[in-house]
């Protein structure tokens, strides 16, 4: 586990890390605020799209082969990124550094899966999800160090003695866990599920910069929206059709109630963390002008908390009575967020800190329990499929919040010319998400806890009888 989490932690890491460095890199390579916004939303994108692929891939070559492999690709990626001298070149890499994580971050779940027994793996999730929350919200604070001191590129340099370690320890402790099977691919799957996503990101994240009108010749941005809409409705027929041998996305397992629900909620926690951080930190280095560093120290609080709850609450997910902690969390989130829009003109940053505690204890609350919930009913036959589906509906969520947050934000600022009042509009966005993750929670199904399902046994008639300690 330690292992793992190391390079879990550096590709999660990168999906925030990159908030404080964004207005020096305007600066630097003289690019705008959209070339910015796609320097995330790239790595976003890249990561999300590929997850439901290197789930299947780790199942068929050996979840340890992908992760080495995906962490080799990230560690030189990283590289490319810091020694970038244009936002297009720097788009480019962090399009390979997040096909690097996607490689990575479903084989973790699949060795939690396989690793623990169902009575011990609320502990190990709570790990996995403490790892999560704590790097997806401490970038800011390491970013702000960083750029302050060194510059922006090295939010990218800091991850290649990260990398070398977790490339040595992945060789020293992790066993392989190889299935020899021969490798059946849904490649037309694959395109269909790539093309609707990028289409549909770039057409909500690039809408206000080209006025809602044409890009290209006839081609106009609803058109863009449309047609990515429309690949992923074929996408899912695919999966469906009786003529695809071995679907990424085996509709069976949306049977699962909690699993179905796990998801949206999922996308909702995907959509309102990067849909909180982009904004806010956008808005303490433009309004009260702070520097990367001060920008880190005031969302602290939020990497704090949210490390430490996790932990606490994963264990706590084994309970029959579990959903209340997502409940909790996210209600815990949406009253953070309600106090940052009122308190944002206050004038004094610090007075956002009260908001930073909420929002961190309500993450550390969903993390870990939402995936020990969601999952722990699947059959076994299904794990690896649900990993893959499970990570790419978080990294779903992470792409559609940096791309509608960024709509938002053009939008208002074009309106109205006050940045201000375009964030006070993208938070009021992320309320309406988080009411709909609270609804998810809220209809979840109890399960007896601790021990082995009914459904796990009947698909693996050897797993062990487990009982409560």
């Amino acid at each position: 586990m330690y292992a793992l989490c190391i390079g879990f932690f550096m590709t999660l890491l990168d999906t925030t890390i990159v908030n404080v460095a964004l207005p020096s890199m305007i600066t630097d390579l003289n690019a705008s605020l959209n070339d910015v916004i796609w320097v995330v939303s790239a790595y976003l994108l890249a990561f999300a799209v590929p997850l439901l692929l290197t789930g299947r891939l780790g199942d068929r070559y050996g979840p340890k082969r992908l992760y080495g492999i995906g962490l080799v690709l990230f560690i030189g990626a990283s590289l490319a990124c810091g020694l970038s001298t244009s936002a297009d070149a720097l788009i480019t890499a962090r399009v390979f550094q997040g096909l690097g994580a996607a490689a990575m971050t479903p084989q973790t779940m699949a060795f939690i899966t396989h690793l623990f027994p169902p009575v011990k793996r609320g502990a190990a999730l709570g790990m996995w999800g403490s790892v999560a929350g704590l790097a997806t919200v401490s970038g800011p604070l390491l970013g702000g160090v960083l750029v302050t001191h060194l510059g922006w590129e090295w939010i990218f340099f800091v991850n290649l003695p990260i990398g070398v370690l977790a490339v040595v320890l992945l060789f020293l402790w992790v066993p392989d866990l190889r299935q020899d099977r021969a490798p059946k691919f849904d490649v037309l799957g694959v395109v269909l599920c790539c093309l609707g996503l990028g289409l549909l990101v770039f057409g909500i994240q690039n809408g206000e910069h080209y006025q809602w009108g044409r890009v290209a010749g006839p081609v106009t941005i609803t058109e863009i929206i449309a047609a990515g809409v429309l690949s992923l409705a074929v996408f899912v027929l695919w999966q469906a059709s009786s003529r695809n041998p071995e679907p990424l996305m085996p509709l069976r397992i949306f049977r699962n109630r909690n699993f179905s629900l796990g998801n949206v909620a999922n996308v909702a926690i995907g959509i309102t963390v990067t849909g909180v951080f982009v904004p806010l930190a956008l808005f303490l280095q433009t309004v009260p002008k702070l520097s990367p560093l001060m920008t880190g120290l005031v969302t602290a609080p939020a990497s704090l908390m949210s490390g430490v709850v996790a932990i606490f609450a994963g264990r706590l997910s084994n309970r029959a009575d579990a959903k209340y902690l997502p409940i909790t969390g996210f209600a815990l989130m949406a009253l953070g967020i309600v106090a940052m829009t009122f308190l944002l003109g206050d004038g004094s940053q610090w007075v956002l800190l009260p908001s930073m505690v909420a929002l961190g204890i309500g993450m550390g609350l969903v993390f870990s329990p939402l995936t020990n919930i969601s999952t722990r009913t699947l059959d076994r036959s299904l794990l690896g499929a649900g990993s893959g589906i499970y990570n790419t509906s978080r990294q779903f969520g992470n792409v559609l919040g940096s791309a509608a947050t960024a709509a938002v934000l053009q939008v208002v600022l074009a309106a109205t010319g006050d940045f201000t009042s375009a964030v006070r509009a993208a938070f009021y966005l992320l309320l309406g998400v988080l009411a709909v993750g609270i609804a998810a929670a809220l209809a979840f199904r109890r399960v007896a806890a601790p021990g082995v399902t009914d459904s796990a046994r009947a698909s693996d008639p050897g797993l062990p009888v487990t009982r409560p300690s």
